[in-house]
């Protein structure tokens, strides 16, 4: 899978859910220019992951859970996690462009992509979001609206992914606020070894209904 073929793609209007997917079975994952720009596509060596066995949550954290009223929901509201984390800080910069968010608003129609709520007093003040594949999550992006939200929002999601069987956490490209939960960077064969160990994994990141 070559960037350059994949950018031809997405201008020939190939960018689709199952192209994701196929994606992600492969190691990679997309990322826009810019809120509008083309798509290229990601296989980094290193790779980030968080070892779902050695997740760490630092001790001020426990504490700021154990004082918060927050609570944590999971796909009650999609579509505005992926919109408050499309804003960012530098909205003209974002790698979630338009059509970014309509294929993976898709993806969560069709049971893929999921998303982590943070409330407080009735309103969403931070998430995270990312697809759900086999035994394997792909985390994608999150945000917050008041301190520790979206840390809230991981914990949560670890616990899930460790209760129902879950062996890959991926987080793509290393920066400090993983690397705070026990994030390392691993060579990408490596990763492409536990990828396709966790993909054939029969788990279920919400019960079916």
């Amino acid at each position: 899978m070559s960037q350059t073929a994949h950018q031809r793609a997405n201008r020939d209007g190939l960018f689709t859910p199952e192209r994701v997917v196929e994606a992600y079975r492969s190691g990679y994952f997309p990322m826009a220019e810019s809120r509008m720009g083309p798509i290229s596509w990601y296989s980094p060596d290193p790779r980030a992951i968080i070892p779902l066995n050695e997740f760490n949550v630092p001790r001020s954290l426990r504490r700021e859970m154990k004082r918060s009223d927050c609570t944590i929901t999971v796909n009650r509201a999609f579509d505005r996690v992926i919109g408050e984390c499309a804003e960012g800080r530098f909205p003209e910069d974002t790698w979630i462009s338009d059509e970014v968010v309509r294929v993976y608003t898709d993806l969560h129609r069709m049971g893929i992509a999921h998303s982590v709520e943070t409330w407080e007093e009735g309103k969403l003040v931070g998430g995270l979001y990312g697809v759900a594949l086999g035994g394997a999550f792909f985390g994608e992006s999150m945000f917050s609206r008041i301190p520790s939200a979206s840390k809230f929002a991981l914990v949560s999601l670890v616990s899930r992914l460790n209760a129902r069987g879950y062996r890959l956490l991926d987080t793509q490209i290393m920066n400090d606020h993983i690397r705070q939960f026990g994030a390392v960077d691993i060579p990408r064969d490596m990763y492409i070894v536990l990828l396709e160990k966790a993909l054939p994994i029969e788990a279920e990141f919400v019960d079916r209904g």
